[in-house]
């Protein structure tokens, strides 16, 4: 019962009984019997905006920026692919939780054998160690640009945002989402005004949604559509998101599940717009400001900041950018830490203060990107930034396939098993990322032999 080798699984193959996920705010929120429309999906609205953070943090800029100013508006299909493969992969994770009452880390717990379980939880916090890099290298850049800190301070500040997400975390899990959207509602906003102001070509726009085979082709095109795919589809959201989702005190009958999954869905299809939205934003600001200029190089967060006013001529346009930035690492903040808590607890069990996760967490990536930002100042921190989202990319298959896995198995899933047409999306879904992967190793490793 304690998940421990080859122990003898129940009858819809799970070793334990589970255990609560984010226990402190378990069926915390209440959804009224009585509601319909509009104010049922309010009341489980939410868990999807948590997840939409992770789809436009930092990260995302630094890959989107490179990649719109590189090559103008190819990669629009990149971000559109990994936005539909994103709410395809979240929707199963919060059928997942809605079904099973279990987290995907603790899934993997209670399904696995230990070893393949420790092994799994090792990659996870390889993964949140890479998001939570960029969450610190994108505050530590943000505050930067508005406010002149140096980038080491700004670094070593954000070890101190683990003090916002306790007074958020008392508050109650309704509060810790309203401060999310609030943040990810001046997201839009500032990157609403960038669209305006610079003018992009529409024809350009349209045609960047077409795939082209040169994506695969071109190694250096390869390795930043990796990268925005990376950004995108975040494998600690999947976990966070199958926990997110037992918020809810939803009618646990069979009907009242498959509820629950229907109104999850439109929750995560509404918010992963908005992220669509927002990273579409960031490439088409940077090819229509920087690539139609001739600024083929511009990869690095400060340098789109200080030309984006004079290339614009537009007096707001810099500061609202970083304005973004900075509530786009605050928002990312609060999500890897739950997230890491869902990853923790699922896996081992172990429950440690929500502080002291934290503060492990953080510091574990506030001293490659100290040490990368004295060293090697803005230039660096921007490759370390590209670099985390191939990480995260990397880390991708070993959380969808269980994941896949799990929610195609009518044993364990019971009505929510995902139809036969979901199943073979999710699974060309899952081979088209490794498939991306093993591509991207191979031309690292012929472009490291010659």
């Amino acid at each position: 019962m304690n998940g421990r080798g080859n122990t003898e699984q129940d009858d819809r193959g799970w070793r334990s009984a589970g255990t609560q996920s984010l226990p402190e705010v378990f069926r915390s929120v209440p959804v009224p019997a009585s509601a319909v429309g509009l104010r049922r999906l309010a009341a489980f609205a939410g868990p999807g905006f948590l997840v939409a953070v992770g789809y436009m943090d930092p990260g995302n800029w630094a890959t989107d920026l490179a990649g719109g100013s590189a090559f103008g508006y190819s990669l629009l299909s990149v971000i559109l692919l990994s936005n539909l493969m994103a709410i395809v992969l979240q929707t199963l994770a919060a059928r997942l939780g809605i079904a099973t009452g279990r987290d995907l880390a603790s899934a993997c717990r209670d399904a696995y054998s230990r070893p393949v379980a420790i092994l799994l939880w090792l990659l996870c916090e390889i993964a949140i160690v890479a998001c939570d890099l960029a969450e610190v290298i994108g505050t530590a850049i943000g505050l930067n640009l508005l406010f002149g800190l140096p980038l080491v301070w700004g670094v070593l500040l954000t070890a101190l945002d683990v003090f916002l997400i306790l007074a958020l975390q008392k508050r109650g899990f309704r509060r810790l989402e309203a401060f999310v959207i609030a943040l990810l509602a001046i997201i839009a906003g500032c990157f609403a005004y960038e669209l305006i102001v610079s003018r992009p070509d529409l024809s350009g726009v349209a045609a960047g949604l077409v795939p082209t085979s040169q994506i695969v082709t071109n190694p250096a095109m390869l390795y930043l559509a990796i990268g925005i795919l990376g950004a995108t589809v975040m494998p600690h959201n999947l976990y966070l998101h199958s926990a997110a989702v037992q918020t809810r005190n939803f009618d646990p009958s069979p009907e009242g599940k498959r509820d629950a999954a229907k109104w999850a869905t439109l929750d995560t299809t509404i918010a992963l717009m908005l992220a669509l939205f927002v990273n579409a934003a960031i490439l088409i600001l940077a090819a229509a400001a920087f690539h139609t200029a001739g600024n083929t190089e511009v990869a690095e967060i400060q340098d789109a900041y200080r030309l984006l006013t004079p290339t614009l001529g537009a007096a707001l346009a810099s500061t609202l950018f970083a304005v973004a930035l900075l509530a786009s690492g605050q928002n990312s903040t609060v999500t890897a830490t739950l997230a890491g808590q869902v990853i923790m607890e699922g896996f081992l069990r172990l429950r440690l203060a929500p502080w002291v996760r934290r503060l492990v967490t953080r510091g574990l990536a506030i001293i490659p990107a100290g040490i990368v930002a004295a060293l090697y100042g803005e230039s660096g921190t921007a490759k370390l930034l590209v670099l985390s989202q191939v990480v995260l990319s990397l880390q991708l298959p070993f959380a969808v396939v269980p994941l896949v896995q799990f929610t195609s198995d009518r044993t364990k899933m019971g009505n929510l098993t995902s139809p036969r047409w979901l199943k073979l999306v999710a699974w060309l879904v899952t081979a088209l990322i490794i498939g991306l992967n093993m591509k991207l190793l191979l031309d690292t490793m012929g472009m490291t032999g010659s």
